[in-house]
């Protein structure tokens, strides 16, 4: 048994009101405060991580609430019991009572006087004292008498009736404190969560005189955790499935795209060599993998077929849309220089436009792709929507002449015409996505690579020249990935 004894707690008397109205306004500006985070931050936001964070919001708004009207209670002493005679108070205007919009019509929320109730019973007299809030909270009659220790189960829902039991018991016989929740069914069929506190009241001789116990309606607070914990379920669920997919993209991107270790010399043996490198550089800002290719492949008879590009957007089915892109490409390439044709690079965009007008998910994409031929030098080019490859010779750079072209299934037949430019030994050609740098310096990208010019001349080999752009674009924060493929005959 314990050895204090209760203090009478209808002759407390309530702490230095100046302290306590002090904290309430503390805790109503802190209120305030939550309320503008909850408004500004994360109102309007529809995805998992909003919803989580919104809900976080609620729940520390409904713990204000209840501090709030703690506070107020502690200030104004301890509630009536059910045999005083009370003033009806309207939800939300009792003193102290910080309602915040809070719904007035349902059991337990409102003003304290709905929320948080008090119990004695006498074990000697088998009398039973309950608060006015004790009534409300349970929905029975204020003009009916209190139910007893042995009645009271009677409100409590089947499932949690034994606990309830177990706690009272072990309060009576061995003296331990109750600290436990149950479900109540009221006596309109409302179902509400109760959290029950309470400890025996001892007589002089050490027995247990009484019962002393306080209720507190604590649903919407429960409620508000669980909508928590439901949506950081939620949330982790999205990441994980995000991680997943980036982790699909990568090995997708890395079995599809050339695994170059170092340079790479195009056609193998051949009089006029292409010395090749490139890099994929990933977003700064985005978890997701996007569409960007680079290639090189050697055709039959010899030619040599540069390509970049970008499918729009992310994930892993972007990923393998680009994939198939790729995959189409050099198919279409070694099918259309066959002995006697060439791989006329207008003609590959033209059939790369059909299959993705075709596709059952129709996307956009942009690609440059060039046909060089070493015995002669000379390079046929075409563009669907893409940057134009930039030329750097002598020191100087420039972006070649763009022929026509629209977005690769941007619309069904489109043409697109072909550009021919003679390179000489010694010159320098690079081919990029859009994303090599940021979006706000768009304009003047190309104006940044063409001042790498000298840089490149001084260059021992395509690989140097990859890395003088990485220096110079790789550490930008990009919203977007991006593939850059440098070739110098």
């Amino acid at each position: 048994m314990p050895s204090h004894v209760f203090a009478d707690h209808a002759a407390a008397q309530p702490p230095e009101r100046g302290t306590v109205d002090a904290l309430i306004s503390q805790t109503r500006r802190l209120r305030v405060d939550v309320d503008a985070v909850r408004r500004d931050a994360v109102a309007d936001r529809g995805d998992a991580e909003g919803r989580w964070q919104r809900a976080l919001c609620d729940l520390a708004v409904h713990q204000l609430n209840d501090l709030d009207d703690h506070l107020a209670q502690l200030r104004d002493g301890p509630p009536r019991t059910g045999g005083e005679s009370a003033a009806p108070v309207v939800p939300g205007d009792a003193p102290g009572s910080f309602n915040g919009g809070r719904d007035s019509d349902e059991p337990g929320r409102g003003s304290l006087l709905s929320r948080v109730g008090s119990a004695e019973w006498n074990l000697l007299t088998d009398e039973a004292t309950w608060s006015c809030e004790l009534y409300d909270i349970l929905g029975r009659d204020p003009a009916a008498p209190p139910l007893s220790l042995d009645e009271f189960p009677s409100f409590v829902h089947p499932d949690d009736q034994p606990q309830l039991t177990a706690m009272v018991t072990d309060c009576l016989i061995d003296g331990k404190p109750i600290d436990g929740e149950f479900r109540i069914l009221r006596s309109d069929g409302r179902e509400r969560q109760v959290h029950m506190m309470g400890e025996p009241v001892l007589a002089t001789d050490g027995s247990t005189a009484s019962m002393w116990a306080v209720l507190r309606d604590v649903s919407e607070l429960r409620r508000s955790q669980r909508v928590v914990r439901e949506s950081r379920d939620s949330l982790q669920r999205h990441r994980d499935i995000a991680q997943t997919e980036h982790r699909l993209a990568v090995a997708l991107q890395e079995a599809v795209l050339p695994p170059w270790r170092g340079p790479l010399r195009l056609p193998h043996g051949g009089p006029g060599r292409l010395d090749l490198a490139a890099q994929y550089l990933p977003s700064a800002t985005s978890a997701l993998i996007g569409g960007d290719w680079y290639d090189a492949m050697e055709l039959p008879g010899g030619d040599a077929l540069l390509s970049v590009g970008d499918l729009t957007g992310h994930g892993v089915a972007v990923t393998s849309g680009m994939a198939m892109l790729l995959g189409a490409l050099r198919g279409m390439a070694v099918a259309g220089a066959q002995p006697g044709h060439l791989a006329e690079p207008g003609r590959i965009m033209g059939w790369l436009n059909q299959l993705l007008d075709a596709t059952a998910q129709p996307s956009l994409g942009s690609a440059v792709c060039c046909r060089f031929d070493p015995a002669t030098h000379l390079l046929t080019w075409a563009q669907a929507g893409h940057p134009a490859p930039l030329l750097f010779r002598d020191g100087r750079g420039r972006a070649l002449t763009t022929p026509k072209g629209v977005l690769l299934g941007a619309t069904s037949g489109a043409a697109y015409e072909q550009a021919d430019e003679q390179l000489r030994p010694g010159d320098l050609l690079l081919l990029h996505t859009d994303g090599l740098v940021p979006r706000r310096d768009r304009d003047t990208a190309t104006g940044l690579l063409l001042s790498l010019a000298s840089r490149f001349a001084k260059a021992r080999t395509a690989q140097d020249c990859v890395r003088t752009v990485v220096e110079e674009c790789g550490e930008a924060p990009r919203e977007d990935d991006a593939c850059l493929l440098v070739a110098r005959v």
